[in-house]
């Protein structure tokens, strides 16, 4: 039996498109959020960036792989339904944590998302991957933009430097080039959002942001798993996240004292 959030038809739309909206997924879950955000804005992480050139207006903001040192984050993992739904997506029989994502626009934020897909980043390779993106402030022009479908395309899109907009690996002929889906008529999906709502999608879906040009904060949380078939993968240059010592070999499932299992649950992470 399905978690009551979601339905086959979600499942479904899932496999077939890569993004679903899962609404109130986070729901019980806000206050911890924004706590940890706070945490996390007032003693960021070896990660963190600020990602506007001088004279930019606004503050982007974002941090990664914090939830072993922010004890909110910790509890929304360990507390949320995230993993079963996770687990019920991706059509796997287990989660494993990968790792955790902030990202802030300040009020008054032109600088858009670029338009990415997250798997050529990561050293990840598997079909039963998933992001949640959860915005703890209500969302309407800053909200989350995704490809559908485009998580099944043969060649992965080239992954790029968010300030410097360099080439993050040396090759370039092996990834398509970062197109315009306005542009090129893709279909581009996104919802309004409240707090707590989550949009779901595939780490090879394509997706980016509009800058955050109303008065108010975009504060989000994002939550990755992975699948029964996710394996290390080497990647021609570092990762982002690098994860450094991790020690594992191609072919590897993601080691599980690092990416621990949270469907089904087991006791402590």
């Amino acid at each position: 039996m399905t978690h009551p959030l979601i339905t086959q038809s979600d499942i479904d739309r899932f496999q077939q498109d890569g993004v679903v909206l899962i609404k109130g997924l986070f729901a019980d879950h806000i206050d911890t959020l924004r706590a940890g955000i706070e945490r996390n804005m007032a003693h960021p992480g070896p990660y963190a960036a600020e990602n506007l050139h001088q004279g930019e207006s606004g503050r982007f903001f974002d941090d990664y792989c914090n939830w072993q040192r922010i004890p909110e984050f910790l509890s929304v993992i360990e507390t949320s339904p995230a993993a079963q739904v996770a687990a019920e997506l991706m059509q796997s029989e287990t989660a494993q944590v990968f790792h955790d994502h902030v990202l802030v626009k300040e009020p008054g934020t032109s600088k858009p998302t670029p338009w990415h897909q997250d798997a050529p980043y990561y050293f990840v390779d598997g079909k039963q991957t998933i992001s949640f993106w959860c915005p703890v402030d209500p969302v309407t022009d800053a909200s989350l933009r995704c490809v559908a479908g485009s998580h099944l395309w043969e060649k992965p899109v080239l992954p790029t430097r968010w300030l410097s907009e360099e080439n993050f690996y040396p090759d370039p002929k092996a990834y398509m080039p970062v197109p315009d889906p306005d542009a090129d008529g893709m279909k581009v999906l996104e919802w309004p959002m409240e707090p707590g709502d989550a949009v779901a999608f595939n780490y090879g879906i394509l997706h980016g942001a509009r800058g955050n040009e109303t008065n108010v904060r975009r504060r989000a949380f994002s939550l990755r798993l992975v699948g029964d078939d996710a394996r290390y993968v080497a990647r021609p240059g570092p990762t982002s996240p690098p994860f450094p010592g991790h020690g594992m070999q191609p072919g590897d499932r993601l080691r599980g004292d690092w990416f621990p299992q949270v469907w089904p649950r087991q006791v402590g992470l």
